[in-house]
């Protein structure tokens, strides 16, 4: 469709030579997408145009119109609403962009001029418990945006940034000495992740009940926080890890072992991948040695204390701390080492951290902080911000052990997934494991898209039930679609009807055929703008707007009821392409897409 839109940019651009004797480039005009409610496929705005040719936009609309009618063969009709000039194209320029279209195969590279070495980071899960429902949208969106700039042909790899170590881990690790009776996960029935989530669970119960006694003792809220038993163990047990202890650095190994199996079983579940993991605890020391290259420099200071901070206020921040005073590692440290590693690992000129917007601070620290150390890969760090995800009941926390675990949430809208399936009577000739593949593929389809219809920097509440539903923007209803044209072809082939015919002499569309074809041309600008924003919610759009136009087109106009040869061959090839289309874009969301439903 670029080609189309040049041509259309040079006639217009000829058109205001010839009538208003003015010169503007092509280059310079802009056409969008003719709203559906009126006639025409591209608009031009012509109010930006009013003080260079001296005439109102409507006025300028007219004119031009006249003009391109008369003088331009891609342009059938105009007409003109206020000042929006309104573009009809002819039919061959349509079945031109169609052919070129289907010359190509659907998921083609688009060439955008973007980074080309590229780092998605994102999971980054904590080893103290199991991934919950914010880890979805995480781990959705980092694979999501990782191949969306892939398919600019950008250089892409997947990293997951382990949070191995610190005092978090030591407070489940204390937790299972305390209560646990060294039970493994397969003595406790539970997946490795779940064990350990639940000891964290348990020493934060405790801990609490410390703090609520020491507070009735008299002892101030804050000091009491600091100073109950079980905290004052945790930190003794960071810092037995920190040098080393046997004993210490065994169970450390064993339950993490545990975890990282539960979190591999939950990745293959929701079909997310990784090129590389990086674990805090072979970053912080290398943190560290950033760390005193600072106090070197100049750039950091110490307390007296002994702790080092760094001062940001210039840069609109705040002092902030970057090695506490007894020498042990705070977030910030093991970043510091994580960036550089990552660096020597992939030279990347762009770095994306996929972090809740809860962090957005952190990171402007980050990104400060390598700026003052003189990195020059500080600069490409970008942080993917986005909101939290909240459910009918309110805010989940994982202390309190009201999350929304994910593993079961999967079950869950499989399950129901299942249940609307069948209530819909969509499983007719399948076998009993091809039912089973299509409704985890709908239900994990349903979970996925749900997450990713909405623009990552805000928050959402997220409803089950709705999405799982075969109709309304959902991923079930862009499945469905899918699974509805591939029936149409296999039709198609058991009539010897080939996708690949020649349309030279087809001479008309139907108004839902322009649009579909129009819609299919959209997908380069559509990936593009998904990549510069890093959105995938462009791109789970686009999939419904193809959908919807596809269904439009279905309802009415005939395929297999067509007398005219080249028109069913043409819808049938059009079918095809649209497939071909739906299919590429959900797999850009991580989303499979049935043949049989």
């Amino acid at each position: 469709m670029q080609q189309l839109e040049q041509t259309l940019k040079a006639a217009l651009s000829a058109a205001m030579q010839h009538v208003f004797g003015a010169d503007v480039p092509a280059q310079q005009l802009t056409l969008q997408p003719t709203r559906k409610d009126f006639a025409g496929s591209f608009t031009l705005v012509t109010f930006p145009f009013t003080k260079t040719l001296g005439k109102g936009p409507e006025q300028i609309g007219q004119a031009l119109g006249e003009w391109l009618v008369a003088n331009e063969p891609s342009i059938t009709g105009y007409n003109v609403v206020k000042g929006f000039l309104n573009l009809e194209v002819a039919v061959q320029e349509w079945v031109k962009v169609f052919q070129q279209l289907r010359q190509q195969p659907a998921d083609a590279p688009v060439a955008t001029g973007g980074p080309q070495e590229v780092v998605v980071e994102y999971s980054s899960p904590n080893t103290n418990k199991p991934l919950h429902l914010g880890h979805l949208r995480n781990n959705f969106l980092g694979y999501s945006v990782a191949e969306i700039l892939k398919a600019t042909s950008a250089t892409v790899s997947k990293v997951n940034l382990v949070n191995d170590r610190g005092i978090h881990i030591c407070k489940s690790m204390l937790g299972y000495q305390m209560f646990g009776h060294a039970e493994t996960p397969q003595e406790a029935g539970l997946k490795g992740d779940h064990l350990i989530g639940k000891y964290y669970v348990l020493f934060e119960k405790h801990y609490r009940e410390q703090v609520k006694q020491l507070e009735t003792d008299g002892v101030a809220a804050d000091v009491a926080k600091r100073h109950a038993p079980m905290m004052l163990a945790a930190q003794d047990m960071l810092r037995a890890w920190e040098a080393g202890e046997e004993e210490v650095v065994n169970l450390w190994k064993q339950m993490n072992g545990w975890v990282y199996e539960g979190h591999d079983a939950t990745y293959a579940a929701i079909g997310v991948d990784f090129d590389k993991f990086y674990y805090e605890s072979g970053t912080y020391l290398l943190g560290k040695e950033r760390v005193e290259e600072g106090l070197q420099k100049g750039v950091f200071f110490k307390k007296e204390n002994g702790s080092v901070w760094v001062d940001l206020k210039e840069e609109g921040l705040d002092e902030k701390l970057l090695l506490r005073a007894d020498g042990t590692s705070v977030y910030i440290t093991q970043d510091l080492g994580t960036a550089e590693l990552k660096y020597q690992d992939f030279h990347y000129d762009l770095s994306i951290y996929v972090i809740a917007d809860e962090q957005n601070y952190h990171m402007q620290v980050l990104k400060a902080v390598l700026k003052k150390l003189g990195k020059p890969y500080a600069d490409a760090i970008h942080h993917l911000s986005y909101g939290m995800v909240d459910l009918p009941t309110g805010k989940m926390k994982t202390r309190e052990g009201t999350v929304v675990d994910a593993d079961e949430l999967v079950n869950e809208v499989v399950e129901a997934a299942k249940a609307a399936t069948l209530e819909k009577g969509k499983t007719e000739g399948l076998s009993e494991e091809e039912a089973q593949q299509l409704y985890h593929m709908l239900g994990l389809g349903a979970l996925k898209y749900y997450l990713l219809k909405v623009d990552p920097k805000k928050r959402m509440l997220f409803n089950p039930e709705e999405s799982v539903s075969l109709e309304g923007h959902t991923g079930p209803f862009i499945q469905y679609s899918h699974a509805r044209i591939s029936a149409i072809r296999r039709k198609a082939a058991e009539q010897g009807i080939s996708e690949t015919a020649d349309l030279g002499s087809l001479a008309e569309l139907h108004a839902t055929e322009q649009e579909l074809v129009q819609e299919l041309a959209r997908y380069a600008a559509v990936v593009t703008e998904a990549a510069r924003i890093y959105s995938p919610a462009i791109i789970a759009q686009y999939a419904y707007d193809l959908a919807k136009a596809y269904n439009r087109f279905y309802t009415e106009v005939p395929v297999f009821n067509e007398s005219d040869e080249t028109k069913k061959a043409f819808r049938v090839a059009l079918s095809a392409q649209t497939a071909g289309a739906i299919k590429t874009s959900m797999g850009l969301l991580g989303i499979q897409v049935p043949e049989r439903m």
